[in-house]
Order: C-alpha cells, then structure tokens, then sequence
C-alpha cells in the first residue's frame, strides 16, 4: 500500500480495511486478518497496526475475541457509512463547492458528468 504523507499511516489502514467491509470483503461477524497478518500484509510495524485495530474497535467497527482473534461488528458498514457521509457533507463538499465556484462549474455540469460516470462505471 502507498501511503500518504498528509495522514498518520494507522487511519490509512484503518481506512482501508474499512473500504474492505464496505465492499463486502469482510461480512460482519466474519474474522478479519491478525494484527501480525495485517501489518505483514500491508508492509508496516505491528505498532502501527495495532493502532489501527485499536482505532476500529473504539468506533466499534471490529471487535477482539480473546484467544480467536478480530471480527467485524455487528452493524459496522452501517457506522462506517454514516460516518463517511458525514465526513463527506461536512468537509468535501463545501470544499468541492468552493471549487466549482471558482471554476465557473454550475450544478448541471455535475449532473451532466455524474449521470455519464454513473453509465460508464454500470451504476443504475
């Protein structure tokens, strides 16, 4: 994984392996890869990975069962997506608007390339 400079590694992570329950790749309920899985995997100190997995439990989203490991939380791609579009409604929006008001970019044009996107990437 490439990681960014403008964001501590661990919510990187823990990003990432939310976009894996959102995209169905981890069912709740289902085990998640170890601490020592996931830091192999994703090239990084155990440190580091243990604190994204401390991170995802406080937002309840994994939780450890002792002796067997991590699971996905009941109801965690609920709270992952309530709280990514509130991150998106609060913080990218206003900035995308900020932006298109600059550009001279109206609200049609959005349509116009959301309803195209939607057509090239099989979204209904």
């Amino acid at each position: 994984m490439n990681f960014s400079p403008d964001k501590p590694i661990y919510l990187q992570m823990a990003d990432r392996l939310s976009d894996e329950i959102l995209s169905g790749k981890y069912a709740e309920g289902s085990r998640i890869p170890s601490v020592r899985e996931y830091a192999a995997l994703l090239q990084v100190n155990i440190n580091t990975a243990m604190k994204c997995f401390e991170q995802l439990a406080h937002e309840d989203v994994i939780y450890n069962q002792r002796g067997l490991g991590y699971f996905v939380s009941d109801g965690a791609r609920k709270r992952i997506m309530r709280q990514r579009r509130n991150d998106f409604l609060q913080r990218t929006l206003p900035e995308l608007f900020r932006q298109m008001s600059m550009l001279g970019i109206d609200i049609e044009a959005v349509d116009g390339a959301w309803t195209n996107w939607k057509k090239n990437n099989n979204q209904q």
